[in-house]
């Protein structure tokens, strides 16, 4: 009988027990996981140089490579694939109908409070448990939005990956895992003959307190989750209810009738300043951690209401991010990327300590232009961030609950400001100015060279809102 399935990808998260199955995946006779092979920060496991001969440099550049590798491998293979993978494969692998598709899920809720606990132990596997460590987190519900929000997000890509393609997958839960019958059942879907007797002894449970134990806010946890209903749906081979823009990010005014609906990258502290200043609050008095049902319930409260974004030159909000997320090694930089744009893609990046200077930051800038482009294009494994992605994208996705009244431009803002509280009948007050970038502002390095590339970046966003060429404030 012909084989079904040339290989295989499963589709999982960090801490939805992903290592544990691949575990006893790699029990099956002719079965072999490569774990996570198309990660953007390593190939396979962090202390491997290559897979199947396949080496990081190979694979970047050709994706494909590694794929023919693990498909013309002896046995059946496969491999461990999340959301901020390289978004290249997934096309691939959804394509092909001779690939099979294993669906992993676990209770967000749970996932979250084992990474965040992982996060803070720096352990990520346990082999032995008397050397496990353990930790209590502290609960941000903004920081569990935007988590929730990008795994919701890629498992509706997924469910529509397979629909389209009128392909099926194996759906396995993490409290499925120690079942050797559903494990059996999954070697039987792969095609394999051989059968499980028990289980993989090399890894150990991490963290088997209750959440109540590991969450050191647990009462204030419960209460910010007591009104939303989908927290159990990781169970299930979708993320219900569907909520394609990321509606926890908007904020309304205390009083005034006036939601903002952010762009990241953009000015966002400055407006939310804004924002309380109208009513004379804190930032911590504005509304927020809207779902779309009391985002709707907020709307019919504030009849004449009026929603609004905030659109940045395309080189000013790059720069803003290179300088906050890129460069920064503070509070809200990705250093995971930022050592991938080293050592993978060139950029210039000062270590802790070094000299720095203007020269230095303009070369830096020009090499994430050139990350940004290929980013945007498809053509690397890191993720398309909000922070850079277009401002048209970002706007498609509100579109799939609602569009913003008004777009205002941060070039002219102090204008549209005041004509947004004319209209629905507020007293103005002046806005706050922005922070200025650091250690270097836009209009140190600024010139001819830098917009023309940003140009070829951004070329949507220059051509659908008409930006001209950068100009200082």
């Amino acid at each position: 009988m012909t084989e079904k399935f040339d290989y295989f990808v499963l589709f999982a998260e960090m801490r939805t027990g992903s290592n544990f199955l691949e575990a006893n995946l790699n029990q099956f006779d002719g079965l072999t996981c490569h774990g996570e092979a198309f990660n953007p920060h390593f190939i396979g496991y962090p202390d491997r140089a290559d897979i199947l001969g396949v080496t990081q440099a190979v694979r970047e550049r050709s994706p494909e490579a590694l794929i023919a590798a693990i498909k013309g491998a002896e046995g059946k293979n496969g491999f461990r694939f999340f959301h901020d993978h390289d978004a290249r494969v997934f096309d691939i692998c959804m394509a092909d109908p001779r690939c099979a598709k294993i669906v992993l899920t676990r209770n967000p809720v749970e996932s979250y409070v084992s990474w965040r606990i992982a996060t803070q132990t720096g352990q990520w596997k346990l082999t032995n448990v008397t050397h496990a460590k353990s930790a209590q987190i502290t609960f941000d519900q903004d920081h569990f939005d935007a988590h929730l929000g990008a795994l919701r997000g890629f498992q509706l890509q997924l469910m529509r990956g397979l629909q389209t393609t009128g392909q099926s997958a194996f759906y396995i839960a993490y409290e499925d895992i120690p079942d050797v019958d559903v494990l059996n059942g999954l070697g039987q879907f792969l095609g394999v003959k051989d059968r499980l007797k028990s289980l993989s002894k090399k890894l150990k449970k991490q963290n088997p307190a209750s959440l109540e134990d590991k969450v050191a806010n647990f009462d204030q946890m419960k209460d910010a989750l007591g009104g939303v209903d989908h927290f159990d749906l990781g169970r299930t081979p979708n993320f219900e209810p569907r909520r394609g823009p990321n509606v926890p990010s908007y904020v309304a005014a205390a009083k005034a009738p006036l939601l903002y609906l952010p762009l990241r990258g953009g000015p966002d502290a400055q407006i939310k300043h804004w924002l309380a200043k109208l009513d004379d609050v804190g930032v911590d008095g504005l509304q927020g951690r809207f779902n779309q049902n009391s985002l709707r319930q907020w709307k019919k409260a504030h009849p004449g209401h009026l929603s609004f974004s905030v659109l940045r030159h395309p080189l000013a909000r790059a720069h803003a991010g290179f300088c906050a997320h890129i460069l920064s090694t503070g509070a809200g930089s990705y250093p995971a990327i930022r050592e991938t744009l080293q050592r993978v893609h060139n950029v210039p990046l000062p270590a802790e300590g070094d000299a720095y200077s203007l020269a230095d930051h303009r070369a830096a800038f020009t090499a994430y232009l050139h990350f940004l482009k290929a980013n945007l294009n498809g053509q690397t494994s890191v993720r398309v961030d909000p922070v850079w992605a277009s401002q048209s994208n970002l706007l498609q996705g509100m579109g799939e609950f609602a569009l913003p009244d008004v777009l205002v431009r941060e070039d002219a803002l102090e204008k549209h400001l005041e004509r947004l509280t004319q209209d629905v009948g507020w007293t103005h007050v002046a806005a706050p100015q922005p922070e200025a970038d650091t250690p270097f502002t836009l209009a140190d390095i600024y010139d001819d060279a830098l917009e023309a590339l940003c140009q070829e970046v951004y070329q949507r966003d220059y051509v659908m809102f008409g930006f001209e060429q950068w100009q200082a404030s």
